[in-house]
């Protein structure tokens, strides 16, 4: 599964768990506007790290915080190159 559908597929997943309603996600959703909490963000960063074996945003000091779902599926393409 590409680095994309897995977030795509960990997002929903955290979604149903948490009982939150999602937004349509595209590349230009924010991720502010999807409908996830500080919590869900937690939860999606650690299962992604499980599962992709990479966290971006403790191994570098230049990951600036993503704005849109496109950018955070760039970060983590990124850092897994």
């Amino acid at each position: 599964m590409s680095i994309k559908l897995t977030v795509i597929s960990e997002i929903e997943r955290i979604a149903g768990e948490h009982r939150k309603k999602l937004a349509p996600l595209d590349e230009k959703s924010v991720l502010m506007d999807t409908g996830l909490d500080s919590l869900c963000f937690a939860v999606l960063v650690a299962r992604l790290e499980d599962s992709l074996g990479v966290d971006p945003f403790s191994t570098s000091d230049n990951v600036s915080f993503p704005v849109t779902l496109g950018d955070f599926v760039r970060v983590y393409e990124d850092a897994a190159t």
